[in-house]
C-alpha cells in the first residue's frame, strides 16, 4: 500500500492530466475519487467535495490551485 503521501501525489498526477486534456470538471472529479480510494485520505473528499462548489470550473488556475491544494 502506497503512503498517505504517495497516495497524494499519485492523485494529484492523474488530475494534472485531466488539466492538459482540457478537462477542468473531470481533473476535480478525479481528485475528489482518487483520495477516497486510501484509508488516509478518504475523509479529504468531504471538504473537497463542499470546495469544489465554490472553485470555477472553467479557470485553469482555480482548478490548479483546488487541487495541489491537498496536502
Amino acid at each position: 500500500m502506497l503512503t498517505r503521501q504517495e497516495h497524494v501525489a499519485w492523485c494529484k498526477k492523474r488530475a494534472h492530466e485531466y488539466i492538459e486534456r482540457g478537462e477542468l470538471m473531470e481533473a476535480m472529479t478525479s481528485m475528489l475519487s482518487d483520495l477516497g480510494k486510501h484509508p488516509k485520505t478518504e475523509r479529504s473528499t468531504e471538504l473537497g467535495g463542499l470546495m469544489m462548489i465554490t472553485i470555477n470550473s472553467n479557470s485553469i488556475p482555480d482548478v490548479i490551485r483546488f487541487i495541489d491544494g491537498f496536502n
